[in-house]
């Protein structure tokens, strides 16, 4: 710190120095958590704006491999939501939160026309952001679809989808080693990687209850069926194919994405939920190309 070409050091004691600029240091910080308390991120590589998104419970480690290789020519956001990853827990409702700390994000840190690439739930979420706001560059969703509530539920409103149910209950006070048994059985069709298994199953114990519980709450009760109609930027989908086989899961998104003109898909054969962990090089040239 300098003033009129003379240290300051040379005319204040250096403990009050050291004071000044801890509590500077301090300041900072607390100013920084609080504007960004929805999520945490970590910017990597510089060039044109890249958000990248994770899904479900999942820490923004999980594009690791694509960040690694797009940080070369793009300046890379790799979020981790609250609730996730070690990241401190919100209120409800969380889904809601998110979205709004994420403008509030790209408009403090001056992003202009920003890629939004979102796995699963980030898929989603970057929809819902494209269909508010079309002042993004493009849109890559990796596995995800405008109304999951639909998908799994028959005849389904998003009017029915509450937060006091006794599903959520059944949740809130399951037992850590119940939980533990839920997520390995869960995990076991996410990924046809057995070494990423453990990984997946880790996040989900990790998470905070209430961000797992009443967070994927609010994603079922999202419905973008409609809305995506309003999304006027480029839209490209990369699909993955197991389970089900792709005559089934092309069938899903085209009934999902009806109302989305113009959007492209890709589809990651040998590959489930976590296309990253199953197919990375389809994945990451994917990426790449629509770059």
């Amino acid at each position: 710190m300098y003033l009129k070409g003379k240290s300051i050091k040379n005319h204040i004691p250096m403990k009050t120095f050291k004071n000044i600029f801890a509590m500077i240091l301090f300041t900072s910080f607390i100013t920084l958590n609080a504007q960004h308390d929805a999520f945490k991120v970590e910017v990597f590589g510089n060039g044109a704006p890249v958000l990248l998104f994770p899904g479900f419970t999942c820490a923004g480690e999980v594009w690791d491999a694509v960040v690694q290789e797009l940080s070369k020519n793009y300046e890379c956001h790799v979020f981790t939501f609250a609730g996730f990853g070690g990241v401190p827990a919100i209120e409800k409702p969380w889904l809601p939160k998110i979205k709004k700390s994420v403008f509030k994000y790209v408009s403090d840190q001056k992003l202009e026309n920003p890629t939004l690439i979102g796995h699963s739930l980030g898929g989603t979420l970057a929809l819902w952001m494209a269909s508010e706001n079309n002042e993004f560059n493009k849109i890559i969703i990796v596995d995800a679809l405008p109304s999951a509530g639909a998908l799994m539920m028959p005849n389904f409103k998003s009017e029915y989808i509450v937060y006091n149910n006794p599903y959520n209950a059944q949740l809130l006070n399951m037992d850590d080693s119940s939980f533990a048994k839920m997520t390995i059985q869960m995990a076991e069709g996410m990924t046809l990687n057995e070494s990423k298994k453990e990984q997946i199953q880790k996040w989900m114990q990790h998470a905070d209850r209430g961000t797992y519980v009443y967070g994927y709450t609010d994603l079922l009760k999202l419905d973008l069926r409609d809305s995506i109609k309003n999304i006027k930027v480029p839209v490209t989908i990369l699909a993955a194919t197991e389970p089900y086989g792709e005559a089934t899961v092309k069938q899903t998104y085209l009934d999902q994405y009806k109302n989305l003109e113009g959007y492209h898909i890709k589809f990651a054969a040998k590959s489930a939920h976590f296309i990253m962990f199953d197919q990375p090089e389809w994945l990451l040239n994917a990426i790449k190309s629509e770059l």
